[in-house]
């Protein structure tokens, strides 16, 4: 399946990675997207559909929506 690509966004001094949701199976190749543009924080926003602890093995900090408490 063919997915978008990720879209930067800057204000003031944040910048914004906006991306499709990764699924287990492709969570290594979102997680390469992530360093490759400097992430150091993901907001989930979405259900989840991978498990953040390889993410977060990455040395990136996963923030999950209410929904998943």
């Amino acid at each position: 399946m063919n997915r978008p690509a990720p879209v930067e966004i800057s204000y003031e001094n944040m910048r914004f990675l906006i991306t499709h949701n990764p699924t287990n199976a492709t969570l290594n190749k979102f997680t390469e997207e992530l360093k490759k543009y400097g992430v150091t924080t993901l907001v989930r926003v979405c259900d989840a559909t991978y498990d953040k602890a390889p993410v977060e093995k990455e040395g990136i900090h996963v923030l999950v929506n209410f929904r998943e408490h």
